[in-house]
């Protein structure tokens, strides 16, 4: 894999010529990232929670589809690493506050940070988290600084536009929500984070824009199926694997994919018993959970969803394609999306 000035590309501080890397490492190389950066500073009832949330781990998406992005198109890695800290701290905090917002006990398995540090310290960090992640992405200089910084800038606010209509479906009934406005909000609310990292990773590649414009439809498409798949996780998931409790969206009374695509399938009186059941605050949130559950096993859900799963999935795969580089260096991403068809967390 060789830069445009023949030096090859820097991995791990040393040069290499002539390889394309595996997700494996891209995987390594975010975890070794993280690993060095320690938040033990003071006021540390304010880093705590801080260095707690970046310790969860968790999948690293978004920081390793920027470096591989980056690679893509022939960059540094040097020169990519500070976004890549920035576009996962950013993501980490959008975490804090949504899981404050939703009540939500766990994350990742463990409890979450305002459950144990409480709300004002979730609030507090997060929002340090946020600054943070502007510092990580000054790090390093770039001729395309200011395309970088304003892709993340227009990312978190379409992330907080998102979580706002997210929020305001909560006040509507299951019956005024459409699939479309649903689909739009959580292209907003996930799918712009993962476009807006690989855009990122390109620009510092210095990668011609139509090619960015490519990866980033590639983006929004595994973000759409990410999020439909989390959907069918609320419900169908383990919870020992998934790391959350299953049917929350439910007790949640949430307006997901699941909810929004069995209106569409179910009969008459089938809908409206699943507005009832939605609608109707005086029943009993694990009651609420098993007859709604029931319901989708009776309409025959589950496959309706993954085949919309599996349409998106596809369509990152056709935007990939069309995508002129290296056909070894597309392969991360491939075998990224690969893995994602059949995550159970």
């Amino acid at each position: 894999m060789h830069n445009k000035n023949g030096k090859g590309a820097l991995w791990g501080n040393q040069y290499i010529f002539n390889m394309a890397h595996t997700l494996n490492d891209y995987l390594r190389e975010v975890e070794n990232l993280f690993k060095e950066e320690r938040f033990v500073f003071e006021p540390h009832e304010l880093y705590d929670p801080i260095d707690y949330t970046l310790r969860l781990g968790g999948k690293r998406i978004r920081p390793t589809l920027l470096l591989a992005a980056n690679a893509l198109f022939d960059g540094h890695l040097e020169e990519a690493k500070g976004a890549a800290l920035g576009i996962e701290t950013f993501h980490n905090f959008t975490l804090l506050h949504d899981d404050l917002m939703d009540r939500s006990p766990l994350r990742r398995g463990q409890p979450t940070v305002y459950t144990k540090w409480g709300d004002n310290t979730a609030v507090l960090s997060g929002d340090t988290m946020f600054a943070l992640a502007w510092r990580y992405f000054l790090r390093q200089p770039s001729p395309r600084l200011r395309e970088i910084l304003n892709c993340f800038n227009e990312t978190a606010i379409e992330v907080c536009e998102g979580q706002q209509r997210d929020m305001n479906f909560e006040k509507r009934t299951i019956e005024d929500v459409s699939l479309d406005e649903y689909m739009d909000m959580i292209r907003q609310k996930t799918a712009v984070l993962l476009a807006g990292a690989l855009k990122i990773g390109a620009l510092y590649a210095n990668a011609p824009d139509a090619e960015i414009e490519k990866l980033y439809r590639f983006g929004l498409h595994l973000g759409l199926a990410f999020q439909l798949q989390d959907d069918l996780l609320d419900g169908y998931g383990d919870t020992a694997v998934f790391g959350k409790k299953t049917g929350q969206d439910i007790r949640d009374l949430k307006k997901n994919y699941l909810v929004l695509r069995a209106l569409q399938i179910c009969d008459k009186q089938q809908g409206e018993t699943l507005a009832k059941l939605y609608d109707d605050p005086d029943i009993d949130e694990e009651e609420r959970v098993k007859q709604v559950m029931a319901l989708y096993d009776a309409i025959g859900l589950k496959p309706s969803v993954e085949e919309a799963i599996g349409e998106e999935f596809r369509a990152a795969g056709e935007c990939l394609g069309r995508i002129d580089a290296d056909e070894a260096l597309k392969a991360p991403l491939r075998e990224l999306t690969a893995t994602l068809v059949g995550r159970k967390k």
